[in-house]
């Protein structure tokens, strides 16, 4: 099997979809003599920040000298982004030779439980296997959905937990209320193990906090714990000054924009320090160069200029929310263009909400996705003034937009991952075949 045949042959299993619980992904994995019991992981769950975070914390621990694993979801380009050792990705022989392995126990999953594992279930197979034979120090392993029934909450012991923050999202699946949500995301944490979070409000908290005590998990409520100060923003990055209850850091810098990401490299630090106190070797000269050295492509990125684009996967309420403060403060006068794309399942009237106010032409696109039916429906939440028009190829939007924002304006792209992916390699290709970017 060749690579390209294994990729057409996973994305069969799309249609089975989101089938949320763990006797699948349990009996693929005791099949395999269970590779996620051979090395200490830390699991990372929350709505938003997951995946900047497990960079930022990856980037700290493999400038400690570790060889550090990371499985996160999804990807932009690449399903091999999703398996990456100290920032290489798996390479496409292995990836198949794995892929190929687990399809072949399939059948027997099939046969003891009832149904076919799903795609993320696989993915996750894989993952741990990977890991394992590559005799790593520890993997830092995110959520895909929710968090109690999520294939990765195989995991039994984790070396530490962290719950980035709690937001609407996946509503249909994870409950209409924040505690709701809380509850779900809050079974990730295990007995005895410790638990961080940057999560805000008391009901939110407070679900986390009696989860934590009820299993005897040490808990730190990072907001309360830490104070820091915004230094400098430019557009290569914030400077920022942080004093956390076990050090001092005078200046870190973070090469991301938005004070959200200030919040996700807090999370980080908290995280390395609460390691360092449990034996391993994470000093302040490896948390200050793996925050300075973290990439995190697609959130909040600037690229090129005349007119300079900016990519966000922005897809919920909390994510529209610091997107439009981001642009907010550094819009000034100039004309902002916005393309946008939005899965069918997320809820479109909260970026209408937030970004319309801000922009001054709206282009309606198709990310790159199956859940994408009613893409053009889009349209009806940017009613009113603004020009407003639908381009469903990706390239053909961001070429209109280049138009109709000029050298001196800024070109948005923003609704989901999956769109940010084509985006960028548009916009890449672009940059490096064109002075006019």
């Amino acid at each position: 099997m060749e690579y390209r045949q294994a990729i057409l042959k996973l994305n069969q299993f799309k249609s089975l979809g989101i089938n949320l619980g763990l006797r699948r992904i349990n009996d693929l994995l005791e099949i395999f003599g269970h590779p996620e019991e051979q090395f200490p992981i830390i699991h990372i769950g929350g709505t938003n920040g997951k995946g900047s975070t497990t960079a930022m914390l990856a980037s700290i621990l493999k400038e400690a000298g570790y060889q550090v694993g990371v499985f996160s979801s999804p990807h932009l380009i690449s399903h091999r982004e999703r398996f990456m050792i100290n920032g290489e990705y798996i390479s496409e022989k292995e990836f198949t030779a794995l892929f190929a392995e687990v399809l072949g126990a399939l059948e027997q999953v099939e046969q003891d439980v009832g149904s076919l594992p799903t795609e993320f279930e696989i993915l996750t197979a894989m993952t741990f296997l990977y890991f394992a034979r590559k005799q790593i120090d520890l993997a830092l392993v995110e959520v895909g959905l929710g968090g109690d029934f999520d294939s990765t909450n195989v995991v039994k012991h984790p070396l530490l937990t962290i719950i980035t923050n709690v937001s609407y999202d996946h509503q249909d699946r994870l409950g209409n209320t924040l505690v709701e949500i809380a509850e779900k995301k809050s079974g990730i944490i295990k007995a005895n193990c410790p638990v961080i979070t940057m999560s805000k409000g008391e009901d939110v908290l407070r679900i986390i906090r009696e989860k934590a005590e009820d299993l005897a998990a040490p808990f730190w409520e990072i907001q309360r714990e830490v104070a820091w100060e915004i230094i400098s923003e430019t557009d290569e990055g914030q400077a920022f000054s942080l004093k956390t209850p076990f050090n001092d850091y005078p200046q870190l810098f973070v090469p991301l924009q938005g004070e959200h990401q200030i919040e996700n490299a807090i999370t980080a630090v908290f995280a390395a320090e609460i390691l360092q106190k449990k034996g391993w070797r994470v000093g302040s000269e490896a948390i200050k160069a793996g925050i300075v050295k973290v990439k995190w492509p697609g959130r909040l990125e600037l690229i090129g200029c005349k007119p300079c684009f900016v990519l966000d996967g922005a897809h919920n309420l909390a994510g529209f929310m610091v997107l439009s403060q981001w642009l907010t403060k550094r819009k000034q006068n100039r004309r902002l263009v916005l393309v946008i794309g939005m899965l069918d399942n997320k809820d479109w009237d909260w970026a209408a909400r937030f970004l319309k106010p801000l922009v001054d032409a709206v282009i309606i696109t198709r990310p790159n996705s199956e859940r994408t039916v009613h893409w053009q429906d889009l349209k009806n939440h940017f009613q009113g003034n603004l020009p407003l028009t639908c381009i469903e190829d990706i390239g053909e939007a961001l070429e209109k937009a280049r138009s109709l924002a000029g050298d001196d304006g800024l070109v948005l792209v923003t609704g989901s991952l999956h769109l940010m992916g084509k985006a960028r390699e548009i916009l890449q290709c672009s940059k490096n075949n064109s002075p006019g970017i």
